[in-house]
């Protein structure tokens, strides 16, 4: 009982190449995007996907495009995919935030509650893109296949550390997650034992064995695992994941 999600940021851009921020300019993919995608999408072709979620910026859609072509499935848009909304910040380039606003820009990154002026905090990114994936999980979409979404670097990084519920001091950890690559989640029901039992079950089988309580609405509030961050697949090796979403058991490498 399983649910699987993949992050996919988009392909790069030339704003990605001269270390100009975005944020929700809606630029290109360079050639070099297009390249990438379309090379990761050979690799990724025999994956079980059910559907594939963009931002609605062009770079990330036509990245959504490309993968969604292997799969035979359509992209659907959704503007709470979108990269943070940098502010005053937007389309500057790092040198140029450094020397008008002299370590904000370390700050920020370190800081999710914190945002430049005018933008959105990491956490309001993570709130809203957090609110796509609670939609989805109330659909048979999941049953089905693996769900991917193809979105920008800031706003993977803020999904994945909100979807693991940690503590905000570490929203940070997440970062430099490369053209192209993904998070990849899986959603489990919580544990949560029959008959209120707290204590720890004996080893050696001496007491009755502590079981699981059914939920039969456990992707309301489920225990979401990091699979693997920064991911890409090599030319040549076997997907990350074939399998449909229900195989494999609790404690089998997926």
């Amino acid at each position: 009982m399983m649910r699987r999600l993949v992050l996919v940021r988009h392909g790069q851009t030339e704003y990605n190449k001269t270390g100009r921020m975005q944020g929700q300019l809606d630029t290109e993919l360079s050639e070099a995007g297009f390249a990438e995608a379309r090379s990761v999408a050979k690799q990724i072709a025999e994956w079980n996907v059910s559907a594939v979620y963009s931002s609605d910026l062009k770079r990330a859609v036509d990245t959504a495009g490309i993968l969604a072509q292997s799969w035979g499935l359509d992209v659907i848009t959704d503007q709470r995919l979108r990269e943070t909304d940098l502010g005053v910040w937007t389309g500057a380039s790092h040198t140029e935030v450094d020397q008008d606003y002299p370590g904000q820009r370390a700050y920020w990154r370190h800081d999710p509650t914190w945002a430049p002026p005018k933008a959105e905090t990491r956490l309001e990114v993570a709130e809203r893109a957090h609110s796509l994936v609670n939609e989805l999980m109330e659909t048979d979409v999941f049953d089905r296949g693996m769900v991917v979404m193809v979105a920008h670097g800031g706003t993977i990084g803020a999904l994945t550390a909100q979807l693991l519920n940690l503590p905000v001091s570490h929203f940070s950890m997440f970062s430099g997650l490369g053209n192209v690559r993904w998070s990849q989640l899986v959603a489990r029901q919580k544990f949560v034992s029959a008959g209120g039992r707290t204590s720890d079950p004996a080893i050696d089988g001496s007491t009755v064995p502590v079981v699981p309580r059914k939920d039969e609405n456990w992707w309301r509030d489920p225990h979401w695992h990091l699979e693997g961050w920064n991911m890409s697949v090599a030319p040549g090796t076997a997907p990350v994941q074939t399998a449909s979403p229900d195989e494999g058991g609790e404690d089998t490498p997926e």
